[in-house]
């Protein structure tokens, strides 16, 4: 399923296609380079990811004044102190929370992917599943202030430290282990091992094919765009999931290789 309309500079069934993903090409959320030039320009003058990751930090926490929650009202503390971090750390803990819904609801609207999963499968906008899907959303976005603008920051920061950290590469090799398939469909059988399946718009990768197996009896290994790249565990400083190699995918038909158990 995809919006018809988006914010990046892309159309949603080119994101989604299997033909981006074997020729990716950049992405970019309408507007957010250019209205955070200077952040971008002060991250260039950096020489470690630590410094830039700092300044991105203090930069998110003065735009979204999420510094300020304990000067406020009670209700306008609970909205700033929950910023972009609560969801990061709101997904680690379930990605089919109301958090988790915040997450796929930036990738609803931002890339037009519409989430197939959200503790049941969602087969269209109209079935009951997407709407429990809306009302969790709902809930969590009213826990903020601009969270789908915090989310841009984020992702077009990801993709800058990307570049970074893997200049002139185009794709990661990622891990996702599962104990469903129901979750995903699959478009076509390739070989015994290998297949084409349509993704959730958000997924939960990881870099490290051991602590897959820690998720399922079920491994895929995929070969990830980096524009598909929402979230990476060493991005920010002190973040909930550094350590743990995980990435934050964006979905759409992927070509998946199940591995196999050596244990």
């Amino acid at each position: 399923m995809q919006n018809s309309f988006n914010h990046c500079n892309l159309p949603p069934w080119v994101i989604a296609s299997r033909h981006f993903n074997d020729h990716p090409q950049p992405l970019e959320i309408q507007g957010v380079r250019l209205a955070n030039r200077f952040l971008f320009q002060k991250l260039d003058a950096l020489g470690s990811a630590a410094e830039r990751a700092a300044v991105f930090n203090d930069y998110m926490s003065v735009k979204f004044q999420l510094h300020q929650w304990q000067q406020e009202t009670a209700t306008a503390r609970k909205s700033l102190k929950n910023s972009y971090l609560r969801f990061l750390r709101g997904w680690m803990m379930d990605s089919n929370s109301v958090e988790g819904a915040v997450l796929k609801g930036w990738v609803e609207s931002r890339m037009g992917l519409h989430p197939t999963f959200h503790n049941v499968r969602i087969l269209d906008v109209h079935d009951r599943g997407y709407q429990q899907f809306a009302l969790d959303r709902t809930k969590g976005s009213a826990r903020t202030s601009a969270i789908n603008s915090q989310l841009d920051l984020l992702y077009e920061y990801c993709q800058y430290e990307l570049a970074k950290k893997y200049p002139g590469q185009n794709y990661l090799t990622l891990y996702r282990g599962t104990y469903e398939r129901y979750e995903h469909d699959v478009l076509e059988v390739i070989s015994k091992r290998e297949e084409i399946v349509r993704l959730n718009n958000l997924n939960s990768f990881t870099t490290d094919e051991e602590r897959a197996w820690e998720f399922g009896f079920i491994v895929w290994e995929v070969r990830v765009p980096m524009p598909k790249i929402f979230f990476f565990s060493e991005l920010l400083p002190n973040s909930i999931l550094k350590g743990e190699g995980e990435c934050l995918v964006i979905g759409g038909e992927y070509r998946v290789r199940r591995l196999l158990c050596t244990v």
